[in-house]
């Protein structure tokens, strides 16, 4: 992991973690052969996907299993897209590890 980059929330899918507006600073993952060396140490952690069928289209998710270089990610809201619909994804999906958040979106009432 070598470039730092935001991403802005404009869903749902991560309440209570993470809300619309919400930005949050990302490490850039520099290549598949990256992500699959770390494998199971990223569990638990929120990352950057980039599906291979929606390019340019940024969605975050938190890793929940890892398996034979695969990784299955879910939002933490139920109502989220995620591996619950597509399954597990190839480790070239995930572009970036979510740093922390570093300013808050508007709370709505």
């Amino acid at each position: 992991m070598s470039k730092f980059g935001t991403v802005k929330v404009s869903c749902g899918s991560m309440l209570p973690a993470y809300r619309d507006g919400d930005w949050l600073f990302v490490s850039w993952i520099d290549g598949a052969a990256a992500l699959e060396a770390v494998g199971k140490s990223i569990l638990g952690k929120v990352v950057v996907i980039e599906r291979e069928e929606r390019p340019g289209i940024f969605l975050v998710k938190r890793v929940q299993k890892f398996h034979s270089g695969k990784f299955w990610v879910e939002g933490d809201a139920n109502e989220s897209t995620d591996s619950r619909t597509w399954g597990w994804i190839a480790a070239e999906e995930i572009v970036g590890v979510v740093l922390f958040r570093y300013k808050r979106g508007k709370k709505i009432a």
